[in-house]
């Protein structure tokens, strides 16, 4: 799952064991606060398998029942057995109770029975060539160095910018790829600091959008000296403030033509609060932690508000969200949307029910693209 997801199950766990609550002092509550504002800025990557694979039959795999295990659609299940792993993708659910669920095995390599697994939202690897797409690997030069990308080549010249979220991968990316080519847009599919491959942050420390957002900026630039006439920016999660942050500082911004965001970060402080809510942690936490991380790293967070500071360019905008995401709030999208007609802003808003953070693909892959490429084939045709 995401990195945001699984910070916050580290973080519950370590919770649990300091015993916050009523006994903690505030020692402890500075500590916490100091350890979540950490869990946030780390950029290390440690794989959470919370999931079992019971047995696998006839083309199908049985898991522990859980939440997670019995979301709706299209999904890819990492496995990890004695040392190796691996990636199936696994269809719909078809039979499920309180202790097992039973979905099939739809390509990939098929799970070892007894392996830990996680259902990820995204079901291929490694590159662009999983989707049947020619690609070449690019270096993008930034502020900081070179950062790895995939070009997907097309006719067009409105070319598609697609920047993953914390902790994510640019394989996030390949679920959209063959819809976005059938459309003709070339694609530029990019890393940012601290991405495997990417120069790291001065610091070691992500920056939530603060500063990666000039790693965009250098990525339209490429586009453009390529002959990209127009941008579609297209973000997950906190590629949603990222991108955001673009729109509102970069002087490249008003050569974007449309954004796409799925399940976007665009309050920093609602998520933070929805995450130490869910995990039950004292409400002074989120503040704290608010504090602590914009001392480190210098980050206004009041500028990730997009209701209260919307960016100075605003595009025609398309927020998927689902109903059932604990790690970024879908109220925040939902006040957007109901703001956005106030701020000028015009942009569309698709709810999804169920599913889990950046999972609205995998619950109806058909429904989703039709969303996308209807709404990017109307915006660019209007603007020319």
């Amino acid at each position: 799952m995401p990195g945001i997801i699984i910070g916050v199950m580290l973080l519950r766990r370590v919770g649990a064991g300091l015993g916050v609550g009523a006994a903690a002092g505030a020692g402890a509550a500075a500590g916490i606060g100091w350890f979540y504002s950490s869990l946030l800025l780390d950029t290390s990557v440690r794989p959470v398998y919370p999931e079992r694979v019971l047995a696998v039959a006839d083309g199908l795999v049985t898991l522990a029942a859980s939440r997670l295990t019995a979301q709706p659609g299209t999904w890819g299940l990492r496995w990890a057995s004695d040392g190796r792993g691996g990636l199936a993708v696994l269809g719909p659910v078809t039979r499920e109770d309180r202790r097992e669920v039973v979905r099939p095995v739809l390509g990939g390599d098929p799970p070892e029975p007894g392996s830990a697994a996680v259902l990820d939202a995204g079901p291929f690897d490694p590159d662009p060539g999983a989707r049947g797409l020619p690609f070449e690997d690019v270096d993008v030069p930034g502020p900081l160095g070179r950062y790895p990308a995939w070009f997907v080549p097309a006719d067009g010249d409105t070319w598609v910018v697609l920047v993953h979220g914390r902790g994510g991968a640019r394989r996030e990316a390949l679920r959209v790829l063959p819809a976005l080519h059938a459309l003709g847009h070339p694609q530029l599919v990019i890393s940012y600091r601290n991405d495997v491959g990417a120069p790291p942050s001065p610091d070691g420390h992500y920056h939530l959008g603060d500063t990666e957002w000039e790693d965009v900026e250098a990525a339209v630039r490429y586009a453009v000296d390529r002959g990209a006439r127009r941008i579609v920016l297209f973000g997950w999660s906190m590629g949603g403030a990222v991108t955001g942050a673009f729109l509102d500082r970069s002087a490249e911004a008003a050569r974007v033509a449309a954004v796409v965001w799925d399940a976007p970060l665009v309050d920093w402080r609602a998520t933070l609060r929805q995450q130490a809510r869910n995990r039950r942690l004292p409400a002074a936490l989120s503040p704290l932690a608010s504090a602590v991380t914009s001392r480190r790293i210098g980050i206004d967070f009041d500028r990730f508000d997009l209701v209260r500071h919307p960016p100075a360019v605003r595009p025609p905008t398309l927020v998927v969200h689902s109903a059932g995401d604990t790690a970024v709030p879908v109220t925040a999208s939902r006040a957007l949307a109901a703001a956005a007609p106030a701020l000028g802003w015009p942009l569309r808003y698709l709810e999804v029910p169920l599913v889990e953070h950046t999972a609205s693909w995998n619950a109806d892959p058909a429904a989703y693209e039709r969303a996308v490429t209807s709404f990017l084939g109307e915006v660019l045709r209007t603007s020319g």
